[in-house]
């Protein structure tokens, strides 16, 4: 039975569940609940701290987890990226009072706060920047204001919370994060993990495309085709009418409104977008 950890809070909690359970896999209902049993899909779920995941995976007490870049890469730990889950993007960077750093060579010699200690110090290590690290476990952004740091180094999503604090952020990003599905070295060959590492592309393929179905005249096929090759071709089909035909075609969902106005431009009528649910490619 395939062990995987699954964060219990924070913004790649209900995300990850989410995504898991499109995949099919049952998820829990009570937020108390630490492990859940999946009988049918013979997988076991452990409900963990996010920050705690990389650690659980890389010494090899459960096979894979769900996390961010950022926690991986900080924990030190031998578990390994398996697949991107294009969510919980962000960056890590360094952040100061309005107006008093403009580059990371100004932290030479200055306290920098930050809950991201290893990943922080290897970066200045890498970069000879020689300034303090001062481990926080949060309100990162008020360690500035009440005189523990000169700077802070954390992770941002919209600025909105730094912002709030009276600081901005300085310098190019340290890292760029997602989550991510970590496993432990030497879990290649477990069958589980082949499932779902399938499934969970299928789902980020659902999200991606949309189906899109239409009719046209025969003779517009080259235009119409042209608008909707799928990922492979399309499947077209005879109607009854004589001279039209049906198309169907996976399509990406960020482009299927001006694709649609496209056919409807060139004949293409009963124009139909629907959702895919899961997808095998």
């Amino acid at each position: 039975m395939l062990r995987v950890a699954v964060p219990n809070k924070g913004m790649l909690s209900q995300a990850a569940a989410t995504m898991l359970t499109e995949a099919g896999y049952l998820q829990r209902r009570d937020s108390r609940e630490l492990v859940l049993v999946d009988q049918e899909n013979e997988i076991e779920f452990f409900y963990l701290r996010p920050r705690d995941i990389a650690v659980y995976v890389g010494e090899g007490t459960l096979d894979v987890g769900i996390t961010g870049r950022d926690l991986l890469q900080d924990s030190g730990t031998h578990a390994e990226e398996a697949l991107k889950l294009d969510f919980a993007k962000s960056t890590f960077r360094f952040a100061g009072p309005t107006g008093v750093f403009s580059d990371p060579a100004q932290l030479k010699g200055k306290r920098i706060a930050t809950s991201y200690k290893k990943l922080l110090t290897n970066y200045l290590e890498r970069s000879g920047i020689d300034a303090e690290v001062i481990r926080l476990d949060g309100a990162i952004e008020s360690s500035i204001r009440l005189g523990v740091a000169d700077a802070i180094a954390d992770v941002v999503e919209t600025g909105n919370t730094m912002r709030a604090a009276g600081l901005e952020p300085f310098g190019d990003p340290i890292m760029r994060s997602e989550a991510l599905l970590i496993k432990r070295p030497g879990v290649e060959d477990h069958a589980g993990l082949e499932r779902l590492q399938r499934r969970l592309e299928g789902v980020l393929i659902a999200r991606q495309y949309v189906l899109i179905d239409y009719n046209i005249e025969e003779s517009l096929l080259p235009q119409a085709t042209t608008l909707t090759p799928g990922l492979e071709s399309p499947t077209i089909s005879p109607l009854s009418r004589e001279g039209w035909v049906a198309v169907r075609s996976m399509v990406p969902r960020k482009s299927a409104n001006r694709v649609m106005d496209s056919l409807y431009h060139i004949g293409g009528r009963g124009i139909l977008v629907t959702a895919i649910q899961a997808a095998r490619l």
